[in-house]
């Protein structure tokens, strides 16, 4: 399997655990991303993640910081959730070219389920049933 894909899987499930967008941000970035060689990547999606790590890494850290820690603690939480759209997007793309996919397929134009798993889904109740 392609180490690129592992890696952003990887960081998108972090993105999905408890903590502040900020906290989670940091380590998806920090224990998956950050020693990623652009060149691991399809060339279509080089540039983007290249920006993702200017943006990360913007800021001058002070004393006993890196820059990541310094643009995380610099960002708003609006600027964190847009970032951690963005890195969750690139693993999207990514996903669907390691398929062999086009990259601007979108979501809407995926393969319907076919017809027989569509009458076959089980729905399990949330609640008891009340009796009488």
């Amino acid at each position: 399997m392609n180490i690129a894909w592992q890696r952003f899987h990887a960081a998108a499930l972090d993105l999905a655990r408890s903590g502040t967008v900020k906290e989670r941000l940091q380590r998806a970035y920090r224990q998956h991303l950050a020693d990623l060689d652009e060149n691991q990547l399809p060339p279509e999606l080089r540039a983007e993640f290249a920006s993702l790590v200017r943006t990360l890494t913007r800021e001058k850290p002070m004393r006993g910081e890196d820059a990541l820690a310094a643009t995380i603690r610099k960002l708003s939480n609006s600027d964190s959730d847009k970032i951690a759209g963005t890195l969750v997007e690139l693993f999207g793309r990514l996903s669907r070219l390691s398929d062999g996919e086009a990259d601007d397929t979108p979501l809407a134009a995926a393969a319907p389920l076919p017809a027989a798993a569509i009458g076959t889904a089980r729905v399990i109740p949330l609640f008891a049933e009340a009796r009488p």
